[in-house]
């Protein structure tokens, strides 16, 4: 099961990365074939906010790779589930505030992230 474990959570980490770069670097370039809609200018209006959105993706990818690399398993499984958890209200809220997809894209990676651990965990 830790394999499985340590699976999730770099994807989830593998997830957030790709959000980094895009909301970051990409933004513009991608932004109108990834969200149909929107027209070249929403991209420009919004560069700074969404690369500001990127660079906290890129904190909670920078935890859950800490929480990988972290020697001792008890605080490993303890920054995977804080920062599982910080991923799964961030996917919660934009569920709420922006799509329903957000939650099955980024929520519910962690969500059975989470569960996994607390699973093994007891």
């Amino acid at each position: 099961m830790d394999l499985v474990i340590k699976v999730i959570v770099a994807l989830v980490a593998l997830q957030h990365i790709f959000f980094l770069w895009f909301e970051m670097f990409a933004w513009e370039t991608m932004g109108a074939r990834l969200f149909r809609g929107n027209s070249p200018e929403y991209y420009k209006k919004t560069k700074a906010m969404a690369a500001n959105q990127g660079l906290y993706n890129g904190f909670l990818a920078a935890g859950l790779i800490w929480s990988l690399l972290y020697p001792d398993s008890g605080v490993a499984s303890q920054l995977s589930l804080f920062f599982l958890g910080c991923v799964l209200v961030a996917g919660l809220y934009g569920a709420y505030s922006v799509s329903r997809k957000i939650l099955f894209i980024q929520g519910v990676p962690a969500l059975i992230g989470i569960l996994l651990i607390l699973v093994a965990n007891h």
